[in-house]
């Protein structure tokens, strides 16, 4: 638990907070770069960048604020700061043979999944819809603040989302689960960047 003691001792630099806090944060932290990042060498990378703007931040943290929500939008603005330096490489990436997409998704056959499947499949989205899903879907970011936040209109946030489910709807079928419901709308959107 980290306590007003804590986040004092860490405000002058004492070793033995930092860690502390550090070891306090370490699972909320790690699980939100996890979600975003493709491998563990990656997510700890941007893990620790946040965990070090966190420290440098401290005495800069709103009054009243909550700590862990605080350190939270952190780490996740590190993990969009990470996404932004990388975004010019990463667009050269393409996917072969990108399966076409329904827009109109069933909500509930995600309801159903196990949180490590869930997690292994939305860890191989593509990185675009990856961060737009978990900003949405996991985060609670409304589509303004993500399309604001990836220097994306809100309409291609909205499409990311729907793309995200879509393929994770394939990627869980295919590995055993039950076929999901069938979508309404059978169309492919214009790829949108």
């Amino acid at each position: 638990m980290v306590t007003e003691a804590l986040i004092q001792g860490c405000i002058q630099r004492d070793e033995r907070a930092e860690y502390a806090l550090y070891k306090a944060l370490y699972p909320m932290l790690m699980g939100i770069c996890a979600r975003y990042e493709r491998n563990t060498q990656d997510a700890a990378a941007t893990l620790n960048a946040g965990f070090l703007k966190i420290l440098t931040g401290l005495n800069a943290r709103p009054s009243g604020a909550p700590f862990e929500a605080w350190a939270r939008r952190i780490v996740i603005n590190t993990v969009i700061d990470r996404y932004r330096r990388e975004r010019p490489r990463r667009e050269h990436e393409q996917l072969v043979d990108d399966p076409p997409t329904e827009i109109a998704v069933a909500n509930d056959y995600l309801k159903e999944v196990e949180a490590e499947e869930l997690r292994r499949a939305i860890a191989s989205l593509p990185p675009m819809s990856r961060n737009v899903f978990n900003l949405f879907a996991i985060d609670g970011y409304p589509h303004a603040e993500i399309a604001e936040l990836l220097q994306i209109s809100e309409g291609t946030s909205k499409w990311h989302v729907n793309h995200a489910r879509t393929l994770l709807k394939r990627a869980l079928a295919e590995r055993g689960r039950e076929t999901p419901p069938t979508p309404k709308h059978h169309e492919q959107p214009e790829r949108v960047r």
